[in-house]
């Protein structure tokens, strides 16, 4: 009796024994489980502490319009990524995975490039009561994108002011007008040639007088403004300006060349 009694509760402890094993391998099953969630997760972490800063400094850019642009075209083509510009160091910083740190660099090198300037000749052919007369001829250079302005005269002084009633004395001050040439363009390249936008003036005091004031000058003034694409190398002719009452009339032909 005490033999079967023994052998009974030896299978008893040993019916213990298998719960405790089977409950020891649960743990560490679902222990490992755990590990591997964390493994991933650690995964997922390095993926994202991957992600560089790249500062990229440009080059040719000059003016502040420039360097929005080309911040705004990352932006736009590089959605995942984080562009922000730097005006004092004329820079683009760029945070983001490799892989975009390397197209924003491409693509900074093919939109970082240097302005094109252009020689622009303007000529000015006069003829008084349609004979022709000599021409004029001034010569700028301009940037792409960039205006210029050429001036060529001088200034005549405007006399204003009022009569102070308490002292008799006229208080009075002098402002000038600039009078002669003026030319003014904006070039941008393209491919047929130059889109030119241009504004020549010419200026002159007359001799009549003025109704208002005998001090008061009068002031003759012809304008022509053009938006045009000119060919490189050829001249084209923009138009001409005239004065019916004295039949004297200028044609005005400019001619591109790229300088670089």
């Amino acid at each position: 009796m005490k033999m079967n009694n023994f052998s009974a509760g030896g299978r008893a402890t040993a019916g213990v024994w298998m719960v405790v094993a089977c409950g020891l391998a649960l743990g560490s099953t679902m222990m490992g489980m755990r590990v591997e969630a964390q493994s991933s997760d650690a995964k997922a972490a390095a993926k994202t502490d991957g992600e560089v800063n790249q500062t990229i400094f440009l080059k040719n850019v000059t003016q502040q319009n420039d360097l929005g642009d080309i911040q705004t075209s990352l932006r736009n083509l590089l959605l995942k990524a984080r562009v922000y510009e730097i005006p004092s160091q004329n820079a683009i910083a760029v945070h983001g995975s490799p892989e975009d740190v390397a197209q924003a660099e491409k693509l900074v090198a093919e939109l970082d490039k240097p302005r094109a300037s252009y020689r622009l000749t303007f000529t000015l052919t006069g003829a008084e009561n349609s004979k022709n007369g000599a021409g004029q001829t001034f010569t700028l250079v301009a940037g792409s994108g960039e205006k210029t302005i050429f001036k060529k005269g001088g200034r005549v002084p405007i006399v204003t002011g009022h009569y102070d009633a308490e002292t008799t004395t006229a208080n009075s001050q002098v402002q000038y007008m600039d009078v002669g040439l003026t030319i003014e363009v904006t070039a941008v390249g393209v491919a047929d040639g130059v889109g030119l936008k241009s504004k020549v003036e010419q200026s002159s005091v007359s001799e009549e007088k003025s109704g208002v004031g005998a001090q008061d000058p009068v002031f003759q003034q012809a304008v022509l403004e053009a938006t045009t694409t000119v060919p490189l190398g050829k001249p084209m002719v923009l138009g001409s300006i005239g004065n019916p009452e004295t039949g004297h009339k200028q044609e005005i032909s400019v001619v591109a060349e790229q300088v670089k």
